[in-house]
């Protein structure tokens, strides 16, 4: 992938580029780029975010100084996907820690603040609390310093951002594993049908769902990717189907109305569609799975069609705080998101309008779980807590 979604702009790297630049970001294999000095007369720091709005049709950079832009890049979709999300917040507060340090004033309050609001730009993606956790730990272990633990804060946010791509390699190792021995006999390769956008541009780099794709075509045990549109913002067709095009994995576009037709027509050929391969934003204690919207519709026909589902997220996307998906909060958009299509009305401006981002498919609809610390299948409170319990031990 010659595109990630977030990068750190060293102080070096910011007195030689114009603030309004357009950058190609550095590949996905190379180091993440960080400059730990704390020298604060050097000019600001940034962090760049590959803006997702205007993909694929341009590729942008929006540069931010602080933890307010970071949530409000976060809002409105600049960057998205449950794993980017906490490592751009992470980010947003070693970029506060160096404003405060810059400005002066009471450090620990303005960096309590800047956590609260970074917490509120997306109510759903579990990995936001859990990177802003990690993030007050290192503040909270700073307390006696007299300035903010700019230096500590970013070696911290560079570790989540590191993690992250190394926890989707694993797991994408441990799905791949999961497709070739679901293969029937005399099989060799199968088809799969995936939504939303969970590839390079939603996490540190791999991917989740798509991280395992990726690594199931290399392994030529995968044919064809079915990508669902994903409305109302189009991340399959705008971001997965690009990814897809840029790593040269055969893929074809469908309107989600067509996922039944796609099933139905493969279970009759041998390399029909046999996996839905989803991410997840949060993950009960039983297994229940909120993820982008039309994710439980497509479990349910992929049920009423043989076709198995796979849930590809990190084991910081589980809530063990909750019991069971009724209790995930689901975050509702602007109602403009369905009533306007390319800046011209489609919908009567007095329509009620419900637009939820995600949905909950229930425990009994998922086949596996993939996480960078194992599979759990047929998940439920029992697997899912000794996956959780087995984990904590290592």
């Amino acid at each position: 992938m010659s595109l990630v979604p977030i990068r750190w702009v060293s102080q070096q790297e910011c007195t030689s580029r114009e603030e309004d630049t357009a950058g190609t970001p550095p590949d996905a294999s190379a180091d993440v780029t960080h400059d730990v000095t704390s020298d604060v007369t050097q000019p600001a720091v940034k962090l760049a975010l590959l803006d997702q709005r205007l993909l694929p049709g341009e590729t942008r950079e929006v540069l931010l100084e602080d933890a307010r832009g970071v949530a409000t890049a976060i809002t409105d979709m600049v960057v998205r996907g449950a794993p980017a999300i906490g490592i751009a917040a992470a980010y947003g507060v070693a970029l506060e820690a160096f404003v405060i340090n810059r400005e002066g004033g009471d450090w620990q309050s303005r960096l309590a603040s800047a956590c609260d609001v970074l917490a509120a730009s997306r109510p759903t993606a579990v990995n936001l609390f859990w990177a802003l956790d990690r993030m007050r730990k290192v503040i909270a272990a700073h307390a006696t310093q007299s300035q903010a633990p700019y230096e500590a804060l970013l070696k911290e946010a560079v570790r989540i951002h590191e993690q992250d791509l190394d926890d989707n390699l694993r797991m994408a190792e441990f799905g791949a594993q999961v497709i070739a021995a679901s293969l029937a006999q005399g099989e060799t390769r199968c088809e799969v049908m995936t939504h939303c956008n969970t590839g390079a541009l939603a996490t540190g780099g791999h991917g989740t769902a798509l991280g395992v794709i990726r690594t199931a075509y290399a392994q030529g045990i995968l044919g064809r990717v079915h990508v669902n549109e994903t409305r109302p913002w189009w991340q399959g067709s705008r971001l997965t189907a690009w990814e897809l095009v840029q790593e040269r994995i055969p893929a074809r576009l469908a309107v989600e109305g067509a996922a039944s037709l796609i099933m139905q027509q493969g279970a009759r050929t041998p390399e029909g569609v046999r996996w839905l391969i989803v991410g997840a934003d949060r993950i009960a204690a039983n297994g229940d799975t909120a993820n982008k919207i039309g994710t439980f519709s497509l479990a349910v026909q992929a049920r009423a069609h043989g076709i198995k589902v796979m849930v590809v997220a990190p084991l910081a996307t589980f809530d063990g705080s909750l019991a069971s998906g009724a209790d995930i909060p689901i975050e509702t958009r602007d109602a403009a998101e369905l009533r306007e299509a390319g800046g011209r009305q489609i919908a009567p401006q007095d329509i009620d309008v419900f637009n939820p981002v995600f949905d909950v498919t229930p425990h009994e609809y998922i086949d596996a779980i993939v996480t960078e610390h194992g599979v759990v299948e047929s998940p439920d409170s029992d697997s899912v807590g000794a996956l959780l319990g087995r984990a904590m031990r290592r």
